[in-house]
């Protein structure tokens, strides 16, 4: 199996726990229903069919070019709703924060774009409804003034926003979650791997002696985003269950509804017509010909249905094409399981409408770390959500290249971490963010020297004594970057106006190790 796995069983019968929950340590971490945490969702909608949420903890805003919140708008936005905050009541799955208040913002459609306002506007009823944190798995237009301002405002009044990097698989820095006061997410799969799809914008940018490096511009963190379980609208979703000899095994729903009960029959990797197949279940290794051709040569067989084995490790999630012409029931099984059901002698596989399914994006990673802010915060209440922000990537699980790199950012968000993290350091924690530094001494020796060129200004920072392999550097008490401790860093401040800049270098991810602060001004 993957390192990190969904619970076996049917979400229409019992409570399914999705793997990011285990992976980001959420069943390690209980909410605090009482602490007054909201999540505002901007998205699809929440549809009221589903039954797996607390539906006295969720209000909306209808929208005269959506229609109501309640409504379906598309299944995007209700799985969305329910990786943040599906009950924990033994049916369906369970959230991050499960049966946490939620503010519903319905601003797309199946149809696309429907809002009659803009982010701003929504940002702004996600204010006045009292939400603590704002959270978008959407990707919307270039930047802007006015939507910059408006989530700079929400993160300036203690709160936090959430957007996905987005689904291309590549370097452009997507917006919302581009601008600096909301918190980039990528994703990554069940064995901590990135996903192909997330995309990893550098924290730079600008040119020549107009470049900049800002940490927030880029991916923060990432979650699990690859094959998640989690709500759908009633009926809308196609799932699997499967039994073999008596035991359940994990499977997903390839195509073709329907239950059937038989004996196995191995059919190798289903490359030929088999007659000996008919009347039986065909137990099928992937690899060679397409999963449409093994299917289709068991049904031409007489078989009643199909099993196809992943030959790698983990669960095979596939379908059989838009042109797929078969009718018996078909799902896809994980590597780990190839043994007990290629042995067995008898299985029962269902696929079936249901309320609960799989989605994959930066989309469905971005609602898991949401709904782990809200985890960890309602544990901290007296934390802004800055403070809670830089919690999750001080303790962030490193992955790919070592420290901070463009595809995981600090790395895989870990909610049992933060909350310790929290426990044991208060809400400045080891990383202040916005909180201007109060080291006790002074062990870290900075100069500076302000200079413009071209309309630009630029400081010069040198420094010594840090011990860590990077330092913090922070401008009138906001963290500009985490670099290498070199010794020297260049900062250019991208304003004709005149001002003053107070700077201060500290070791990394600590408050206490710090430098003198020192003032530039223009």
């Amino acid at each position: 199996m993957s390192l990190f796995n969904d619970d076996v069983g049917d979400a229409m019968q019992q409570q399914i726990t999705p793997y990011a929950v285990y992976q980001s340590q959420v069943d390690q971490v209980t909410f605090d229903a009482n602490a007054g945490m909201k999540v505002c969702v901007i998205d699809s909608g929440l549809d009221s069919s589903n039954p797996d949420f607390i539906w006295g903890n969720i209000t909306g805003d209808n929208d005269s070019g959506t229609g109501n919140w309640f409504d379906n708008g598309g299944p995007h936005g209700t799985h969305v709703a329910g990786t943040i905050g599906a009950a924990d009541n033994n049916l369906g799955v369970v959230g991050m924060a499960p049966g946490v208040a939620m503010h519903i913002i319905k601003v797309f459609n199946e149809a696309g774009w429907g809002y009659s306002s803009d982010l701003a506007q929504a940002a702004d009823l996600c204010s006045q409804a009292g939400a603590n944190i704002i959270s978008m798995s959407l990707r919307g237009g270039g930047s802007n003034s006015t939507e910059s301002n408006a989530f700079a405002n929400f993160t300036n009044a203690g709160g936090l926003v959430v957007a996905a990097a987005g689904n291309d698989g590549n370097n452009v820095r997507s917006y919302p979650a581009g601008y600096p006061s909301v918190m980039m997410v990528g994703a990554n799969d069940a064995n901590n791997q990135i996903a192909d799809f997330s995309q990893f914008p550098s924290c730079s940018s600008g040119r020549g002696k107009r470049a900049t490096n800002d940490e927030t511009i880029c991916v923060e963190v990432t979650a699990g985003g690859v094959d998640t379980l989690s709500t759908y609208p009633a009926g809308m979703a196609t799932a699997a269950s499967m039994s073999a000899d008596g035991t359940a095994y994990n499977s997903s729903a390839m195509e073709n509804a329907g239950q059937i009960t038989a004996s196995t029959y191995f059919m190798g990797t289903g490359e030929t017509v088999d007659p000996a197949a008919a009347g039986k279940v065909c137990m099928i290794d992937r690899g060679v010909i397409s999963f449409y051709d093994k299917v289709a040569n068991c049904e031409n067989s007489g078989g009643v249905g199909a099993v196809i084995i992943n030959n790698e490790a983990g669960m095979l999630y596939a379908t059989l094409g838009d042109t797929n012409d078969t009718t018996i029931p078909a799902v896809g099984a994980a590597f780990e399981d190839r043994s007990a059901l290629v042995a067995s002698t008898n299985v029962t596989i269902n696929i079936g409408a249901t309320d609960y399914g799989f989605m994959s994006g930066t989309s469905m990673a971005t609602p898991a770390v949401s709904g782990i802010a809200a985890l960890v915060w309602s544990n901290h209440s007296d934390c802004t959500g800055t403070e809670i922000r830089d919690a999750l990537k001080a303790t962030a699980q490193d992955q790919g290249a070592a420290g901070r790199d463009d595809y995981f950012g600090y790395g895989i968000v870990k909610a049992a971490d933060a909350d310790a993290y929290l426990t044991a350091n208060g809400c400045a924690g080891g990383d202040t963010g916005g909180v201007d530094p109060e080291p006790g001494v002074d062990d870290i020796s900075l100069s500076a020297s302000g200079y413009k060129s071209k309309g630009t200004k630029f400081v010069d920072l040198s420094w010594n004594g840090a011990a860590t392999s990077q330092v913090d550097i922070y401008r009138n008490g906001n963290k500009v970057i985490t670099t290498t401790n070199n010794n020297a860093y260049t900062d250019s401040i991208n304003t004709k106006r005149g001002g003053t800049y107070t700077y201060q270098v500290c070791e990394a991810l600590s408050t206490t190790v710090c430098s003198n602060n020192i003032t530039v001004s223009f």
